[in-house]
């Protein structure tokens, strides 16, 4: 099972610099705030920086399925009920990324057809908040399971309930309601959740887990 926590904490580290990579590597660099069709004439015009962005979307769902498995591993002894449902949540988050991958390439085959190619680009951006309640969802259930489990300190554990509960609740109020992007900066919906996930990650690659384990669960 420490190999398995091993391979979770690698598999999110290394889906998270992919995805952070592509963010503030590519897009971030090519967008332009406010202006759709400058940001797509600028995507458009960068086919290689765009296919990249869609292998980096592809990259991080692979790593996502990769780290659901192993997280099913390790805390299927918890609760196997809630561990599964908590992989099949995740794995809805992965298929939503194959989604965005698919999208950003249609897009560049109607580059020549910039109004058609437009909406597909902000397809993107609705697939991403489609997929993120079923992540977060899974991440409270993984949150609530690592509490349980005692092989997270339980003050990580508890942080991170709260800070992916946050993220479904405020996300489902987002799609909901629109407007409540402008009031609260869409950043916070799941920085903190990430933030959480990060810091579990690094306790797991580095081994932490392990002293745990030996101990029974209480």
């Amino acid at each position: 099972m420490s190999g398995a926590a091993r391979v979770a904490g690698w598999a999110y580290l290394l889906a998270i610099a992919v995805i952070v990579a592509a963010q503030y590597g590519i897009y971030a660099r090519l967008a332009v705030p406010g202006d759709a069709a400058a940001t797509a004439r600028n995507f458009l015009g960068h086919a290689t920086l765009l296919r990249l962005d869609a292998v980096c979307a592809f990259a991080y769902a692979f790593g996502l399925i990769v780290f659901l498995s192993a997280l099913y591993v390790v805390l299927s002894p918890v609760s196997r009920g809630l561990a599964l449902t908590a992989a099949l949540l995740r794995l809805v988050s992965a298929f939503t990324w194959v989604g965005i991958g698919v999208v950003l390439l249609a897009a560049l085959r109607l580059g020549e057809m910039e109004g058609m190619a437009r909406p597909l680009l902000g397809t993107s951006s609705d697939l991403y908040y489609a997929g993120l309640p079923f992540y977060a969802a899974s991440a409270t259930l993984c949150a609530w399971l690592w509490r349980r489990s005692r092989l997270l300190p339980r003050g990580l554990a508890g942080a991170g309930v709260v800070a992916s509960a946050w993220c479904l609740v405020s996300t489902l109020i987002y799609l909901v309601l629109p407007p409540f992007g402008r009031a609260v900066n869409l950043y916070t919906l799941d920085t903190p959740m990430a933030l959480y996930e990060m810091a579990t990650g690094v306790w797991l690659v580095a081994g932490l887990t392990d002293r745990r384990l030996r101990r029974p669960s209480p």
